[in-house]
């Protein structure tokens, strides 16, 4: 059964309790310097739910319902940050260990329910054995005291980005467990509260709305919670010196910038285009789908931006780039916009579903830099349909992606999911009309808001949009080893694709393969 939980459940009155199975009293205790406590029954291991390119990514046997992380900054980024994890879920299946994956921090503790529990790592997962037995149906809360470290291992990508000020989060695809622990896979949605404590001068912002700021003599204790569910892929805490610009968008929709307090003037032009740019992507696919938006702008140099829910990263220096004409910026900012309906509010089923997410987002950055910059849609189709052979044959086709290299998790964010993906969306409107196309694009997020989605249900959505079957003819598109024949551009397939690897390390956003220019490089300055 899927994992998904778009709201969180009540907590359900636990079935009558049963004797507890006793533990020696000296496994029951724990140093403060983390060591494991282990159970009787047997070596612990680590599980997976069988995601094709993370197999041993997120758990199995439960649904987790509501993250409370509580983090306090030391105010310095080469010490760990204490922290304690609380996550509320439901039994799906009879336990006796919870799995959560965590990677990277000392475990101080574990409490099950209130009461200590055995604990142990294995691989990458946090191994927790409760004093009783869960049942199917059983509502669970796991609270987790542990440390997280910004100091990220050298062979991992992700997690804690330090920035010249602080510390920003980027934890797609698999690195949230770097930082707290959690069932860490997009199709296991959950609410968050964050409780963010910070020496006096600094600011703490996450995801949400903001709740409470609680000041204490030397520190301050910014507090967030979400109002729709979210992927642990989209968490975000911002800590730095840093100014937090408010602002009115469509529908009184509250805004909320956050910028480097000395650049906050400089960027305000930038920062005020985004009403205009939320409008447009309501005309075109319906209402924001969540109760804020706004822009982190980081003093980072992290060669991406990334599409954290309801508070988008950036590095600073992208609207700084004297080099870059204001289209490409703005559909930059469009691309991350964006993705808060696909990828955010309608989450992939399995990473293998992620030209869903990158796809559209490309998508409305083309048809963006269409309308506000001149450049041709077409153009830039045709352009991808050249090296779209390549493509899939360095990594694979847009929906069945190669896996990633040990170490490069992030190698699955190559161009075959961005331009390949938008192809894939221009074939489908060449072959249906305009009119069905932009229906369907309506429905897919109003269908599947706040839950996951996978290929198949876009296919079975496509088909009955347009009123046909149209199996087959995505199937080729999202499956084949080659590009199929263009709808409406038969001359395209004389064209010479490009067979080979695309070039550099191929991450996220601007740097890489979503072809921001008509052929995957940043544009010449100049002009609007």
């Amino acid at each position: 059964m899927p994992l998904t939980s778009p709201h969180p459940a009540p907590r359900s009155p636990r079935r009558p309790a049963r004797p507890v199975r006793r533990r020696t009293a000296q496994a029951l205790l724990a140093s403060a310097a983390g060591v494991c406590l282990v159970a009787a029954s047997g070596p612990v291991e680590p599980l997976g739910i069988g995601d094709p390119l993370f197999p041993h990514l997120g758990n199995p046997g439960y649904d987790v319902q509501a993250y409370e992380l509580d983090l306090t900054y030391p105010g310095r980024n080469d010490r760990p940050l204490e922290a304690v994890t609380t996550i509320d879920a439901r039994v799906t299946a009879e336990l006796d260990r919870i799995n959560l994956d965590f990677a990277h921090g000392t475990v101080r503790s574990v409490d099950v329910d209130g009461e200590p529990a055995a604990f142990a790592g294995a691989g990458e997962d946090l191994v927790i054995t409760p004093g009783d037995d869960l049942d199917r149906g059983d509502a669970v809360r796991i609270t987790v005291r542990h440390t997280s470290d910004p100091r990220r291992p050298e062979d991992r990508e992700g997690g804690w980005v330090r920035t010249g000020d602080g510390l920003a989060m980027a934890n797609q695809a698999d690195a949230a467990h770097l930082v707290f622990p959690c069932n860490d896979h997009p199709s296991d949605k959950a609410m968050f509260t964050f409780r963010i404590t910070v020496p006096d001068g600094y600011t703490a912002v996450a995801n949400g709305l903001p709740t409470a700021v609680d000041r204490a003599p030397g520190t301050t204790t910014w507090g967030y919670r979400t109002r729709n569910p979210m992927a642990t892929e989209l968490a975000q805490v911002s800590v730095g010196r840093s100014a937090v610009v408010h602002r009115t968008g469509p529908h009184d929709l509250p805004l909320r910038d956050v910028v480097p307090a000395e650049h906050r003037t400089a960027l305000e032009p930038w920062l005020a285009r985004t009403p205009r740019q939320i409008s447009w992507m309501e005309d075109r696919v319906g209402r924001y789908p969540f109760a804020t938006y706004g822009l982190l702008l980081a003093e980072a140099s992290t060669g991406f931006a990334l599409e954290t829910q309801t508070l988008s990263l950036f590095e600073r220096d992208l609207f700084t780039d004297p080099a870059l004409p204001a289209w490409y910026v703005e559909s930059i900012m469009v691309h991350e916009l964006a993705h808060q309906w696909f990828g955010d509010s309608v989450s992939p089923r399995t990473w293998a579903d992620l030209w869903l997410n990158e796809g559209h987002a490309t998508w409305y950055e083309a048809l963006y830099a269409e309308e506000r910059g001149g450049r041709s849609l077409e153009s830039r189709m045709r352009a991808a349909y050249e090296s779209s052979d390549g493509w899939r044959a360095a990594g694979g086709p847009p929906a069945a992606p190669k896996p990633p290299e040990p170490g490069r998790k992030i190698g699955i964010f190559r161009p075959g999911v961005y331009g390949g993906a938008a192809l894939v969306l221009y074939a489908l409107r060449q072959e249906i009309g305009r009119e069905a196309f932009d229906r369907l694009e309506r429905a897919w997020v109003a269908r599947y808001r706040d839950g996951n989605a996978s290929t198949a249900d876009f296919v079975r959505l496509a088909s009955a949009t347009a009123g046909r079957d149209l199996t087959g003819f995505l199937h080729a598109w999202l499956y084949d080893d080659t590009t199929p024949p263009m709808p409406g551009h038969p001359d395209w397939r004389s064209l010479k694709r490009a067979a080979t690897e695309e070039s550099g390390p191929h991450t996220r956003e601007y740097r890489h393969g979503h072809l921001p220019g008509p052929h995957g490089h940043r544009p010449a300055a100049g002009g609007e």
